[in-house]
């Protein structure tokens, strides 16, 4: 037996029955190329994406191209694979239909957030870069799988949220469409202030912050009368809705360096007491009256 004959013999050796299907290692040969060219194919692309997409491309349409593109090629390599192993595709469906019941309630949250994944890549209420909250996280979007997203917290904490929960919760998304976000400042001052001069003086506060926008121009808000203070809002404009924290904290820190400069007092919890009747009080305090 020559060597073509004995290596014939071992590439149609029937390694295990699959169904009613015999599987040989010349088939499982070439699954493995195929999906083997697919990985290959993937890789390809995410390299020819990320070099030839236009760089003024925003950064989710670029990721949300790739990742498709990518999991076209996988579907079409698991086909070619399924194919090379002799499976019939229509005894797959059969039986996908047949565990559909338990799919449905077994896993039915990875279903979800699975149509939730491709939602989120095609209408693309969220992308890469983008400043989100939801559920009290907030942080930037780092990637979008079918599955879940990452997202990246100031603290440099990675938080992994299931892809469902930007479907069926209320998300906050800084950086959708125009980039300016108005912030409000609470400021509280002393009962007796100038309002007039506790106005200019936000207003002044505000301009000496390099992140706060021009235009549209600050203002500020009298807000109402606390138990013990002067209630006012300051309104800013900015751009950079990333360091919003970073500038409401700045907005304070010049809010009360002009404060202390300009001699407005700031409140503090008070109460005034008035005492109606204390008879035993009048004996050990003989000058308290009482009204």
């Amino acid at each position: 037996m020559n060597w073509s004959q004995r290596l014939d013999e071992i590439l149609h050796y029937r390694l295990f029955e699959l169904g009613r299907q015999g599987i040989t290692l010349s088939h499982l040969l070439l699954a493995v190329i195929a999906l083997g060219v697919a990985a290959l194919i993937a890789r390809m692309i995410r390299r020819f994406c990320a070099r030839r997409l236009p760089v003024s491309m925003a950064p989710g349409a670029r990721y949300t191209i790739t990742r498709l593109s990518q999991g076209a090629v996988w579907a079409v390599g698991i086909l070619f694979s399924l194919k090379a192993l002799n499976i019939d595709l229509t005894e797959i469906a059969l039986v996908a239909g047949a565990l559909g019941v338990g799919i449905g309630l077994g896993l039915q949250n990875m279903v979800e957030n699975f149509v939730a994944g491709v939602v989120i890549l095609f209408a693309q209420p969220i992308k890469v870069n983008d400043r989100v909250t939801i559920q009290n996280i907030e942080g930037d979007v780092v990637e979008i799988n079918f599955r879940s997203t990452t997202i990246l917290t100031n603290d440099n904490i990675t938080m992994i949220v299931p892809n469902s929960s930007f479907i069926n919760s209320t998300v906050v998304n800084w950086s959708h469409g125009d980039p300016r976000v108005r912030l409000h400042v609470p400021v509280g001052v002393a009962y007796g202030s100038d309002v007039a001069l506790v106005t200019a003086t936000l207003l002044e506060a505000a301009s000496r912050c390099d992140q706060v926008l021009k235009e549209p121009p600050s203002s500020v808000w009298y807000t109402g009368f606390g138990d013990s203070s002067l209630n006012f809002d300051l309104l800013v404009w900015t751009n950079d809705p990333h360091d919003h924290y970073v500038l409401q904290s700045r907005l304070r820190y010049e809010i009360d360096e002009a404060f202390r400069r300009k001699g407005i007092e700031m409140p503090f919890p008070q109460r005034d007491l008035h005492i109606r009747t204390a008879p035993g009080l009048s004996q050990v305090f003989p000058k308290v009256s009482t009204s």
